[in-house]
């Protein structure tokens, strides 16, 4: 993507904010036209979104960041704040159009942060086979393969890094 020479910007939202609703729909639309191998349709979109909404990746129980760039949302990422000084890594994505700028890395960053902030001692997240370019990032960050945390219908890695 060629950005503009604005700097991108990633700041807290509600998930039911107007921008974070719109990069979410982009991010299930996104994953679930990979799973199933044609494109979601905007049903399946609505189902998904409802079967596993967003809403509790606000405080106390969670964060959710979207990066921008002026009006345009690039980016979303959210933390899961859990027991036992746990945080879960979800709804990473980046738009197909800002893919390859390291935007990914950022908000895993900017996630780390924040959880330390929280006083977090480890992240943890739940992938999917098929989604090797994030399978890929959470390797170069430090992400390690651990025994299955839960039975999500769609997870097939679990993954967790220990935040010093």
């Amino acid at each position: 993507m060629n950005f503009s020479p604005e700097p991108v910007l990633i700041e807290v939202v509600a998930p039911d904010a107007s921008a974070a609703s719109h990069i979410l729909r982009s991010y299930i639309d996104d994953v679930a036209s990979r799973y199933y191998g044609r494109r979601a349709t905007d049903e399946e979109i609505d189902a998904s979104l409802r079967e596993d909404p967003s809403i509790d990746l606000v405080p106390p129980s969670g964060v959710f960041l979207i990066a921008r760039q002026r009006d345009a949302v690039l980016g979303c990422a959210g933390l899961r704040l859990l027991p036992d000084r746990i945080g879960e890594v979800k709804r990473l994505f980046v738009a197909p159009a800002a893919r390859g700028c390291g935007l990914g890395a950022r908000l895993m960053c900017e996630l780390e942060r924040l959880a330390r902030r929280y006083g977090l001692s480890v992240l943890r997240l739940d992938t999917r086979h098929d989604l090797v370019e994030s399978r890929h990032l959470y390797a170069t960050l430090g992400y390690e393969e651990v025994p299955a945390f839960n039975e999500g219908r769609y997870a097939e890695h679990w993954l967790a890094k220990p935040l010093a």
